[in-house]
């Protein structure tokens, strides 16, 4: 990587310029570039504002190569593409609405490009080439500056290696980009680069277990989480955990502010019931999240994130719209901090899902990036959540790494197989998620433990057939630590609970291969080893059928 060229765009004294020299009247670059890491410091002379500041780097690629590129955020698609792939993102046409609206807010419409162009991949924070078993992963060694966007052009031969540094002024030193190269196989090059960050394997245990969420989503109350934990308690298999979804409060961001028509008993009988059956108990909270209509928000929009002309952000459509707390306040960390004390240590919750954390960081602001925020909010949670655990949800990845014991690393499953997911790559998708299961893999046991979402195996509220039911379940279990139902599982015929035992049996479990076969650019091919046992899976994940 010794030999990249550098594009910047910058603002300074009222004037912008275009530049690729490494030194200007207004800044000088220092740089160490070897052929496997490049290392940028930014020392301005004057105050300076980086609109646009990029590396390209030379490499071949080969007709046979895959390519894969990490997506902004847990939900946001991202699976292995060949060479002259079309990228799957939104359509040109949209784009104007999700910079204009909520829409798009869980995305990154707002700061990045929107590509249909074959061969032209982006993403954020890692990126690799893999041409059979040999890999060139490419990766931000920190997003606290900023977050990293690699993008491919593989027509040209490039790599084009971006720092998002909106929003900032720099006014001394500041590293304005650090990544690096790493070759050889699956294993070597993922260990050397969590290495290199300085992050140690996770020792989280694999779980087993519930949510609420996928089959009475927010219409939840006490005798439903009492007639599905008594049926879950009766499954002869080891089930870790039982989770109350979104639901249980009068509003998102109210979180102490339980419904009591739901949960006439409150939440900490819910959690002795569930610690009754010998089960940790786990809640969902949006901790930076307020609906329009929460009292939180309504009484302190003073400790929301706001834009410089002082209007609230919003950061997107969920419960009619919602905004985000800025934890540069003090009184809203006081406000995270008292109401985590509470679900923790008074209600004696064990794990908490954390969902919509992206809106920490939804716009530059303080004179700080979107990364370093991002990175920021994630120490503060780690803070505010002790020993307890975390589930992450809706989050970029890499801020997350070595903070949650566990992390969503796909979109929210569907009740069906196949939706149009024109709106934007974090909608729901059963498709999306199950490809980003597959090749998200490498961050399983290493950042934290892979939370491929729910495998449903129910009759009821599904349209799907069992065929594509069970194909999720195994996907899940090949390449998730979070196995979770949200069915009632008192209510299974024979079938589908010797499928609940089959995945929730806590097997070893290796996976040899993973990838399209280019035949069919459709069919995922899987090799593995299971308990010793050599196997293979196929299925079109674009028809959901094994094949």
């Amino acid at each position: 990587m010794e030999k990249f060229s550098l594009h910047i765009e910058y603002r300074a004294n009222g004037t912008n310029y275009t530049t690729s020299d490494f030194e200007t009247p207004d800044f000088k670059i220092d740089y160490t570039a070897f052929q496997n890491h490049i290392v940028l410091k930014l020392i301005p002379k004057t105050a300076v504002e980086i609109t646009d500041l990029s590396v390209t780097v030379p490499y071949t690629f080969g007709t046979n190569d895959r390519i894969f590129l990490n997506g902004y955020q847990s939900w946001t698609d991202c699976r292995e593409m060949f060479v002259d792939d079309i990228p799957q993102h939104t359509s040109g046409l949209s784009t104007p609405v999700f910079r204009h609206t909520m829409l798009g807010a869980s995305g990154a419409y707002t700061f990045t490009e929107n590509i249909k162009t074959p061969g032209e991949f982006s993403g954020f924070s890692y990126m690799y080439v893999r041409n059979e078993e040999k890999y060139d992963l490419f990766a931000s060694l920190t997003e606290r500056t900023g977050y990293t966007l690699f993008k491919t052009k593989t027509r040209s031969n490039e790599i084009i290696i971006k720092k998002d540094l909106d929003g900032i002024v720099i006014s001394e030193e500041y590293e304005v980009l650090n990544i690096a190269q790493f070759s050889g196989d699956e294993n070597d090059v993922f260990d050397k680069w969590f290495a290199a960050i300085g992050v140690k394997k996770s020792d989280a245990k694999p779980m087993n277990g519930y949510t609420t969420w996928y089959n009475y989503y927010p219409h939840i109350n006490e005798k439903i989480v009492h007639d599905d934990l008594e049926a879950l308690s009766k499954v002869d298999a080891d089930i870790d955990i039982f989770q109350i979804d979104d639901g249980f409060q009068t509003a998102t961001g109210d979180w102490l502010s339980v419904d009591s028509e739901k949960f006439p008993n409150g939440m900490k009988a819910a959690v002795e019931k569930i610690h009754a059956k010998d089960m940790l108990a786990g809640l969902w909270l949006a901790p930076f999240g307020a609906q329009f209509t929460s009292k939180l928000l309504k009484e302190h929009k003073d400790w929301f994130i706001k834009q410089p002309n002082g209007r609230l952000v919003k950061c997107g459509p969920n419960w009619g719209g919602f905004c985000a707390l800025d934890i540069e306040i003090p009184e809203a960390r006081e406000y995270i901090r008292h109401f985590f004390d509470v679900v923790l240590n008074e209600w004696g919750f064990d794990l908490v899902k954390l969902d919509f954390l992206y809106a920490a960081a939804i716009i530059p602001y303080h004179n700080k990036t979107r990364g370093q925020l991002m990175c920021e909010a994630m120490d503060f949670l780690r803070e505010c959540v002790g020993d307890k655990k975390i589930l992450g949800c809706g989050v970029p990845l890499m801020p997350a790494f070595g903070k949650v014991e566990y992390c969503r690393i796909g979109a929210d499953m569907d009740l069906r197989w196949y939706k149009p997911t024109f709106c934007h790559r974090e909608f729901v998708s059963t498709i999306n998620t199950l490809g980003n299961s597959v090749f998200r893999r490498q961050l399983n046991g290493r950042a934290f433990l892979n939370d491929p979402d729910v495998f449903l195996l129910r009759e009821n509220n599904m349209h799907m057939t069992f065929e594509q039911r069970c194909i999720i379940a195994t996907v899940n279990k090949l390449f998730g630590s979070v196995l979770f139902t949200s069915d009632n599982v008192g209510d299974y015929r024979d079938e589908q609970m010797n499928k609940l035992l089959e995945v929730f049996r806590k097997d070893d479990i290796q996976i040899l291969r993973a990838e399209f076969l280019p035949e069919s650019r459709r069919v995922l091919d899987i090799d593995y080893v299971i308990n010793g046992e050599f196997k293979n899976f196929r299925f079109d994940l674009q028809h959901g059928k094994i094949v």
